[in-house]
């Protein structure tokens, strides 16, 4: 079997600064051994196996509004969050240390910025993702729609279109979205606000990612996707190279890399923002030599 790597692989700028903003707040933290002393809300990134790195660490992970206790440190993840809910944090006798991606960041503030101008803002993004969620807080749940798909785009614009024909519209993506997804969202929401706003907020990396997988297809006959399948970036890697028409796997460790793919001479791998490099190699060393895996 002949295996080719993607042309970009590894972590994003984004994950890559969050995870070493949570390490370093584990080694400054006080030792006690009987209870934690810092948070993340939610999963820092979607990969499993970081997320067991800074368990070990002594990093505990909040979940479903469980609180943090006074004076520890929370950390705010990579997909960011509301401002109401950073606000509360900020009241209750925690450190704040903010990891959201600079370029969610950014996404948050033109959101704001739409929604202080009357826009109603269309997201382009899955609408459970923590992304979108934390989005949504700066622009309030009544001026706001979100769609994963052009059916979903559409049906939104025609239900604000019924009360407002006239609405001063705007478009934000998700900083993980596909490209092409993203343009076929924004030509179903023109098709009732011609004059719709559509902002170009999808992250650089996420679409190097995507153009390097896209490149990779045309010289492989399989592709594996490595890292967490509840990553929406790693997803976004999986419809991409199964629309290539390429049989495609997303594989989160060595352990799970399906026995089909054997069959196929030339085999792919990508990688998504949040998979670290350790694992691409144990996976890609997995694949040349499986009767050698620890």
């Amino acid at each position: 079997m002949q295996i080719i790597r993607s042309d970009v692989l590894g972590f994003c700028m984004g994950v890559s600064r969050a995870v070493s903003m949570a390490r370093q707040a584990a080694d400054k933290a006080p030792l006690q051994p009987d209870r934690a002393s810092v948070f993340t809300l939610g999963p820092l990134i979607h990969n499993p196996q970081v997320q067991e790195e800074l368990e070990g660490r002594g990093i505990k992970v909040l979940e479903n509004g469980e609180l943090p206790p006074f004076y520890s440190t929370v950390i705010i993840r990579a997909h960011g969050i509301p401002p109401q809910e950073e606000s509360l944090l900020g009241e209750g006798g925690v450190t704040l240390l903010d990891a959201t991606c600079p370029n969610v960041k950014a996404n948050q503030s033109i959101a704001r910025d739409f929604s202080e101008k009357g826009f109603w803002v269309f997201l382009a993004g899955e609408l459970s993702h923590a992304e979108i969620t934390g989005i949504k807080g700066y622009i309030g749940n009544t001026r706001c729609s979100v769609a994963a798909n052009p059916p979903e785009a559409e049906a939104a614009a025609g239900e604000v279109f019924s009360f407002n024909n006239e609405e001063k519209t705007a478009l934000i993506a998700q900083t993980t979205i596909n490209p092409n997804e993203y343009r076929a969202i924004s030509e179903s929401i023109k098709k009732y606000f011609p004059d719709l706003v559509v902002t170009n907020t999808i992250c650089n990396a996420t679409e190097e990612r995507q153009r390097a997988l896209q490149e990779l297809c045309g010289k492989v006959n399989a592709v594996i996707v490595i890292g967490g399948r509840n990553s929406a970036n790693t997803r976004q890697l999986l419809t991409l190279a199964l629309k290539q028409g390429k049989p495609s796997w997303i594989v989160e460790s060595s352990d799970n890399i399906p026995p089909e793919v054997r069959a196929y001479e030339i085999v792919g791998i990508c990688a998504g923002a949040s998979t670290p490099d350790d694992l691409i190699n144990g996976i890609e060393k997995a694949l040349i030599f499986p009767d050698n895996i620890e």
